[in-house]
């Protein structure tokens, strides 16, 4: 059976973690900052936990990780 390939787009976004949750950079940062708050600026910086509806997508996408 041939091997199945990583989708590279998710690869690149998405990072598995070792107790199988699933990360993801909080959107809406490239520009337009100048605007926010001191608070939501550092909020945004953050790593968010991505949404359980989506984990067996994304597991199918990254089957080696």
């Amino acid at each position: 059976m041939p091997k199945v390939k990583t989708h590279k787009a998710t690869a690149k976004r998405f990072v598995i973690t070792k107790n199988n949750k699933i990360k993801q950079r909080k959107a809406g940062q490239d520009h337009y900052n100048a605007r926010e708050t001191g608070n939501t600026k550092r909020n945004k910086r953050r790593d968010i936990d991505t949404d359980k509806t989506i984990k067996k997508t994304i597991k199918k996408l990254m089957p080696y990780n």
